[in-house]
């Protein structure tokens, strides 16, 4: 079965993809390379045809569905029409073209979709881990499945993706996702707020997506191109910066253990995650709750998220990991992210 998977991430474009146990595709793409030629991703997706399945770019999830039936709405719920960003309108070309080539792609959900969280844990949320953040979820399951050798529903751990622009924590119990706290929802990244204090949001009133992508630790800092191996470097001069990210990991990761209580390990995953001093603080901050280590993962060039989406992909199509999908109940996804929201007196525009 010939199945690959696609990270859309804030710095590159990931694809990871296997032919049963040979790898077809291993690659990544910068995200200026795509903005500036989106049909770029389509050259990857070609030059392994035929295929299977693609789990492709989901963004903010969709239950699971077939390219074919994405209209205007589906379209709209996955990834909004926010011009502020840019790299929004290179995915929507994308996801168009790929219907109209008649490719055998498939959108998966984000937490908010998921019948395994618990309703109340979704109230006024709408970001508790996009489709990618689930993508990891799902690879840090099998690899956690096989590294102490128990069945999925056996699974149970605290995941901390730490990405360039944002960090998101996912909480596993008994083989299912329960909880997350996404990245516009949780703790500050290397270069995005997180959680925003509703008193700046009152204040500030309409303000683009694109300021989402601001007011982390890069911006607590001195150093306009700061970037996370310099502040890992030099943890004394960019204190502020690297005190403000672990810590809110920390932070997340303790909360989780509310719906997690007692995980059997906590596992890292996501670019910064390999950076050895942020892993080193990290396990040192949480290795007294259970043990810490990084998600295991075959790809040695995509990022988790994709070699997890392939991994859906091939069980969606009834493969090897049919019974991980079971177990975690994807396939019984539904809703959409404006579901939740009890709030009074506002106004949300929905797709």
């Amino acid at each position: 079965m010939r199945v690959i998977g696609i990270d859309p991430g804030t710095g590159s474009f990931d694809f990871f993809g296997m032919d049963d146990d040979r790898v077809i595709v291993d690659t990544t793409v910068s995200v200026m390379q795509v903005s500036e030629n989106p049909k770029v991703l389509l050259d990857v997706i070609k030059s392994v045809l035929p295929l299977d399945a693609i789990v492709g770019p989901s963004g903010y999830g969709l239950p699971i569905t077939p390219v074919k039936q994405m209209g205007e709405r589906e379209l709209n719920l996955m990834v909004p029409d926010d011009k502020s960003i840019p790299l929004y309108d290179g995915i929507r070309m994308v996801l168009r073209l790929m219907k109209e080539e008649g490719l055998p792609v498939y959108f998966t959900p984000g937490v908010i979709h998921l019948n395994t969280v618990p309703a109340y844990r979704k109230a006024n949320k709408m970001d508790m881990g996009t489709a990618d953040k689930v993508c990891c979820t799902v690879l840090a399951l099998r690899d956690q499945a096989e590294c102490l050798n128990i069945d999925y529903n056996k699974t149970s751990f605290i995941l901390a993706e730490i990405g360039y622009a944002f960090n998101a924590v996912m909480g596993v119990n008994k083989g299912k996702i329960v909880d997350g706290f996404g990245g516009t929802a949780g703790g500050p990244g290397f270069i995005t707020l997180g959680s925003m204090d509703a008193e700046l949001a009152i204040r500030l009133g309409k303000f683009p997506g694109a300021a989402i992508f601001t007011g982390g630790a890069k911006d607590a800092s001195d150093k306009a191109d700061l970037t996370p191996e310099e502040m890992a470097e030099d943890q004394k001069r960019f204190a502020d910066s690297w005190n403000m990210m672990v810590e809110s990991i920390q932070k997340s990761v303790l909360a989780m253990m509310v719906a997690v209580n007692n995980p059997k390990e906590i596992l890292l995953s996501g670019r910064l995650s390999r950076v050895p001093e942020i892993a080193a603080a990290l396990t040192e901050r949480l290795s007294k709750y259970a043990p810490v280590r990084l998600v295991g993962r075959r790809a040695r060039v995509a990022k988790e998220a994709a070699e997890g989406a392939y991994i859906i992909g091939e069980g969606i199509k009834g493969g090897q990991y049919k019974k991980l999908i079971d177990v975690m109940e994807l396939n019984k996804a539904s809703g959409t992210m404006y579901d939740h929201i009890l709030m009074k007196g506002v106004d949300i525009t929905r797709p």
